[in-house]
């Protein structure tokens, strides 16, 4: 079962008192003091998790947006729901930002021009990944953190819209 960044959080702030104990009771050792948990985050200052997302391909221009997580904020158009999403998807021993495998078998459907790269901390791991829609693991790759990219990308501005149904009279 994978463990995400609540349970992780409750497991640290468990394990540093029994941590302290068993340092504290080494033969010829100084008594621990009392230490607190590692905190999971933070706000710009505390160097929490914060990430700088560039988008192009998307409309004219580029985007950039700042985002900063636990609490929400930064220049991000809806930094809370990109912070949710990010922390549903975080798995202890999984980098939520690895790229495509080389040997991956994926499907050659092109899913828009947009790239995005993305740079910054998040649970304490540096991120340095590019994402595009180029193949099907590329979009799936891209869809499993969409929120990070700002504006949804259904269809590409190029894309054709969903048939209309037509009908015939008389037959």
């Amino acid at each position: 079962m994978p463990l995400r960044r609540p349970a992780l959080a409750a497991a640290v702030a468990a394990a540093v008192p029994l941590l302290a104990l068993l340092a504290g009771s080494t033969a010829g050792a100084v008594p621990a003091a009392p230490v607190a948990p590692i905190p999971l985050g933070g706000g710009p200052d505390a160097g929490g998790d914060h990430l700088r997302i560039t988008v192009t391909g998307a409309g004219p221009g580029t985007r950039t947006y700042e985002l900063h997580c636990h609490p929400a904020g930064g220049t991000h158009p809806h930094a809370q729901e990109a912070c949710d999403q990010l922390d549903q998807q975080t798995r202890w021993g999984k980098d939520l930002f690895a790229p495509v495998p080389k040997n991956q078998m994926c499907t050659m459907l092109y899913g828009g021009p947009e790239r995005a790269h993305v740079s910054g901390t998040w649970a304490g791991r540096p991120v340095n990944a590019d994402f595009k829609r180029t193949d099907g693991c590329e979009t799936a790759r891209w869809n499993k953190v969409s929120k990070l990219f700002g504006e949804p990308f259904g269809q590409s501005k190029g894309s054709p819209k969903k048939p209309q149904a037509h009908t015939r009279h008389g037959w």
